[in-house]
């Protein structure tokens, strides 16, 4: 099933932008009405896998719901105007910052964790997006990326995504009045490596120590690295 906010080409970007601008408002009931609840038990451990990192970038932040569940100098940084809006009106304990995950506005060695919380799926040159984050992470530093996945077990995956292509445009549809907006999830995650074409492309741009956790058996999944001290 495709959907309007999906593109490939160059257009991937402008797309994405049109998308969460869409849903903002509805972001975080969605995820609540999607997940059951079960994304802040995955947004928790992803920030206790993060260790107690002094300096943290939480990128493609959204509404702010991982950002705001750390400590110290925290960083909120996402393209999209409208979910800083979100999330500026939740907290200013975080300082929010509109930014192009491709282009970071931060000097080499900045922080000791960047978090992703749903956000390396919609970049449009994700091999790009990860060697920026390595740029910005200081040696020893991590990158953790909670995502949908893909589990192995073919069945299961089949149950899955018939789930997300049916309930989730009638989501899209009652909650922001387009089944585009929801449909999107379904198709880029297909063209999506998941949680093995991450650990794999992580190793290819220089991180260290790469693996995963997954949850409900590969349905998500948390990524993360560390770069060399």
């Amino acid at each position: 099933m495709p959907s309007k906010f999906y593109s490939p080409d160059a257009q991937r970007a402008r797309q994405v932008n049109k998308l969460f601008a869409t849903i903002a408002r509805r972001y975080d009931l969605l995820n609540d009405i999607m997940s059951g609840g079960l994304h802040r038990r995955w947004k928790n451990r992803l920030v206790e896998l993060a260790g107690q990192p002094r300096d943290v970038l939480d990128l493609c932040c959204g509404t702010g719901d991982i950002a705001l569940r750390f400590q110290g100098q925290v960083v909120g940084a996402d393209f999209t105007v409208e979910m800083l809006r979100v999330a500026q009106a939740r907290s200013t304990a975080v300082n929010w910052l509109q930014a192009d995950a491709l282009r970071l506005p931060f000097a080499d060695h900045s922080f000791d964790v960047v978090t992703v919380g749903y956000g390396l799926r919609n970049l449009a040159d994700l091999p790009a997006g990860l060697r920026e984050i390595y740029r910005v992470l200081r040696p020893g530093g991590r990158l953790l990326s909670l995502d949908f996945g893909k589990p192995e077990n073919r069945l299961w995956r089949a149950i899955y995504f018939g789930y997300l292509r049916t309930a989730l445009p009638v989501l899209g549809w009652l909650y922001c009045g387009d089944p585009d907006t929801h449909g999107y999830i379904l198709v880029s995650l297909q063209n999506y490596g998941a949680q093995r074409g991450v650990q794999e492309l992580m190793n290819q741009c220089g991180y260290r120590d790469c693996s995963f956790e997954e949850a409900l058996g590969g349905i998500m999944a948390i990524n993360f690295g560390t770069k060399p001290g």
